[in-house]
């Protein structure tokens, strides 16, 4: 179940970037279209990269990190509404919060690991 749950975790991840940059270029037009259909999925991707993936670069505790994963899911569920795929954006919310959740209670949600993440009360000197 965990094996496939995190295979359902990368594939939300891909299409969350391909939901925002179909919303980019389903939205505009002309110059705008291409700075939007590039550049949501780079800020999508440098979200994840920097606060949720298991090597993010800052270390949050696991719910600020669920809540960020939500988020950059519920941003490209609604990308995908905004571009006129109702159904698909609803579909897509719904397995991230399913998928997420699970995630989350299982342990699996990320956070640091218990070797740097671990609030250490400080030595009392005698």
């Amino acid at each position: 179940m965990r094996s496939a749950n995190l295979g359902i975790r990368f594939l939300l991840e891909l299409s969350a970037l391909a939901a925002t940059s179909y919303w980019g270029f389903a939205t505009a037009s002309g110059v705008t279209q291409w700075v939007l259909g590039l550049g949501a999925p780079i800020v999508v991707a440098v979200v994840w990269g920097l606060f949720v993936s298991p090597k993010a670069k800052v270390e949050l505790r696991r719910p600020i990190r669920f809540a960020i994963e939500l988020l950059v899911f519920a941003a490209a569920a609604l990308a995908l509404v905004a571009a006129g795929q109702t159904v698909l954006g609803i579909v897509f919310a719904a397995v991230a919060v399913v998928s997420g959740t699970a995630n989350y209670v299982s342990g699996q949600g990320g956070g640091p690991p218990a070797s740097r993440g671990r609030s250490v009360a400080p030595r009392s000197s005698r």
